[in-house]
């Protein structure tokens, strides 16, 4: 009697190894082919910022240059819906807050410094 409870649980034993043995690849599969998607979708919500003055500004873009050691110039495309914050033009020193939409740097909100009025 004994014995056949036994081997009635090695059976049982054998048969959830063998279960878990074969659902865990397709669970890491399934997990693994989940994971770059949401990274692509997370990176897409990032907003990132620039800051530097306005070097030229239209209808459609805004082009903001940083100097310093490392000088830098982005173009960012402006939409109805981007958020200005002060009066916006060009030789104001800005922080861009934006996002990168299809490979192109697309404002989402301008924050116009105020200019120190610094005498002697």
């Amino acid at each position: 009697m004994k014995q056949g409870r036994r081997v009635f649980a090695l059976c049982m034993a054998t048969a959830l190894v063998a279960a878990l043995a074969l659902a865990l690849p397709a669970h890491a599969a399934r997990k693994s082919s989940a994971a770059p998607p949401s990274a692509v979708a997370k990176a897409k919500q990032t907003t990132r910022q620039f800051t530097g003055v306005v070097t030229a500004l239209d209808k459609s873009s805004l082009t903001v240059e940083k100097g310093g050691k490392k000088p830098r110039a982005m173009v960012f495309v402006r939409r109805a819906d981007m958020r200005t914050v002060g009066e916006l033009q060009k030789d104001a020193r800005v922080t861009v807050y934006y996002r990168e939409e299809g490979g192109d740097q697309v404002a989402v909100r301008v924050v116009v410094k105020p200019t120190s009025a610094g005498g002697s």
